[in-house]
C-alpha cells in the first residue's frame, strides 16, 4: 500500500496534474462546465414536465429543453476555441470562436432546398454533436492559434490594432471555411455521421458492463489521491451526454432508451454524497464516532454530504490518503455501478430519458428525479445499505486507531 501510496502521490498525481493544465485538455473541460448551466435549465424543465402529470393545465415548456440541452454542441463549439486562444494568449478569442460555431453548423450538413432555404437536424446541435464540436473547436484554435504567430504587420505597424486583428484573422477564417464548403458541398459528406461512426467504439465500450464500472471507478479512485474525478470529464461526458441524447430521441419515437451509461444514472446512484457514493460515510462518522476528530469532523462534514458535496469529507476525515477509508471508496466505486447497472439492464429501474443534473437535491429524491422511477429510490436505499456495510469495518478500524492515538496524547500530557 505504502508503494502505491508513493507511486500515486509523487509520479501520477502530477503527471495527471499536467495533463489537465495542457490547454487543449483544459479548453475543453472549461467549455463543458462554461455551458453546464444550459444543461441545469433542461433538468429543471424536466422536473416541471413532472407536473404535467397532475395539472393538466400547465403549458408544454419542452421547447426550453430543446434550446438549452439541445443546444449543447452549438455553443460547445463557440467555447473550445475561445478558451484555447485565452489559454495560448491570443487576443482573437470571439473571432475564434465565432468562427468554430459557423464551422460547426456547416459540418452538421444541413439541406439547401431550390429556393435557397437551409434545413437543419435540430438533434445535431445538443449532445448528439459534442464530439464534433470538439474536434471542430480544436481544429479552428489550431488553425487561428498558428496564424496569430505570423502576422502580415510588424509589431510596430502605424496601422490601428483592430485593423490589423482583421487582416490576420481574415486568411485563416477563409481558409477554414473553405474546408467546411469542400466537405459539406463539393464533396458531399456528412461529416457528423463519418465523427459518430468514428467514436461509436468509444461509446460501446464506456455503454458495456466493464466501460461503465471504469468511468464511474476511475474518478472514485483518483479522487482518493486528491485528483478531481473533473479530470475524465473530457473523454467520459461526451459519451454520457450523446447516450443520453440517443435515449431521449428513442423515447420520443416510442422506442425503449438502452444507453445506461449517462450523467443521469451516476447522479441517480453514484454519486449519493459525492463521488464515490460516500453519504454512508458521512451518517457513520456523526452517529458512530469515538474519537473526538471524527466526532468534529462529523458534525461539520454531514450537511454538505446531504447535498452530495463531499470535499468536507473527503479531505477532512480525511479519505485521500487514508488507507482506512480510501479501499472501502474503491471497493464501492465498483459495487454500486454494478448495482445500478443490472438495475437498469434487467428492467427493475427506468433507464435515464431525460436531462437531469440538478446533483445537489439530497437522496433518494434525485434517484427519482433522475429516472422518473420510483423504484429507483428502494434501489438508492439498497445502495446506501451496501456502501454503509463496505464502510462499516474501515470506518471502525479508522475511528479505534484515532481512540488509541488520543488515549496515548493523553497520557503523553499527564
Amino acid at each position: 500500500m505504502n508503494k502505491i501510496m508513493d507511486f500515486m502521490t509523487n509520479k501520477f498525481a502530477p503527471r495527471v496534474n499536467k495533463i489537465v493544465k495542457n490547454p487543449w485538455i483544459a479548453s475543453i473541460q472549461d467549455s463543458i462546465m462554461t455551458a453546464l448551466p444550459l444543461v441545469f435549465v433542461g433538468s429543471i424543465i424536466t422536473v416541471v414536465s413532472l407536473l404535467n402529470n397532475f395539472f393538466d393545465s400547465l403549458p408544454d415548456f419542452s421547447l426550453i429543453s430543446n434550446f438549452s440541452f439541445g443546444m449543447f454542441g452549438l455553443v460547445v463549439s463557440f467555447l473550445i476555441p475561445y478558451y484555447l486562444m485565452e489559454k495560448k494568449g491570443n487576443s482573437q478569442k470571439l473571432i475564434t470562436g465565432s468562427t468554430g460555431l459557423v464551422l460547426f453548423m456547416m459540418l452538421l450538413y444541413p439541406t439547401v432546398n431550390a429556393k435557397g432555404d437551409i434545413t437543419f437536424t435540430l438533434e445535431r446541435f445538443g449532445a448528439t454533436g459534442m464530439f464534433l464540436a470538439i474536434i471542430t473547436g480544436l481544429f479552428v484554435g489550431c488553425i487561428m492559434n498558428f496564424a496569430a504567430k505570423h502576422s502580415f504587420f510588424d509589431e510596430d505597424t502605424p496601422i490601428p490594432d483592430f485593423v490589423v486583428g482583421w487582416f490576420n484573422s481574415l486568411l485563416p477564417i477563409t481558409f477554414l471555411l473553405l474546408i467546411g464548403w469542400l466537405i459539406t458541398v463539393q464533396f458531399n459528406v456528412d461529416f457528423f455521421e463519418i465523427v459518430i461512426y468514428v467514436f461509436k467504439p468509444l461509446a460501446a465500450i464506456v455503454q458495456s458492463y466493464p466501460g461503465f464500472v471504469l468511468s464511474v471507478f476511475i474518478p472514485a479512485f483518483l479522487y482518493t489521491f486528491g485528483i478531481s474525478g473533473w479530470v475524465m470529464m473530457p473523454a467520459i461526458y461526451p459519451v454520457y451526454m450523446a447516450g443520453l441524447a440517443e435515449n431521449i430521441q428513442a423515447a420520443s419515437n416510442g422506442q425503449e432508451a438502452t444507453n445506461i451509461a449517462t450523467q443521469e444514472t451516476i447522479y441517480a446512484f453514484s454519486s449519493m454524497g459525492g463521488i464515490g457514493t460516500t453519504l454512508a460515510l458521512a451518517f457513520m462518522i456523526l452517529i458512530l464516532s469515538k474519537s473526538a476528530q471524527l466526532k468534529a469532523i462529523g458534525k461539520a462534514v454531514f450537511i454538505p454530504s446531504i447535498f452530495n458535496i463531499n470535499e468536507p469529507l473527503m479531505f477532512g476525515a480525511p479519505v485521500a490518503f487514508n488507507p482506512y477509508l480510501m479501499v472501502p471508496m474503491w471497493i464501492n466505486g465498483i459495487i454500486v455501478p454494478s448495482i445500478a447497472y443490472f438495475a437498469m439492464s434487467i428492467g427493475v429501474v427506468n433507464i435515464p430519458t431525460q436531462s437531469f443534473l440538478l446533483w445537489y437535491v439530497p437522496y433518494p429524491i434525485t434517484s427519482y428525479l433522475a429516472t422518473q422511477d420510483w423504484r429507483a429510490i428502494i434501489v438508492a436505499i439498497l445502495v446506501f445499505v451496501v456502501t454503509w456495510l463496505v464502510f462499516l469495518p474501515f470506518f471502525k478500524a479508522y475511528d479505534n486507531s484515532l481512540l488509541k492515538k488520543e488515549a496515548e496524547e493523553v497520557e503523553t500530557e499527564g
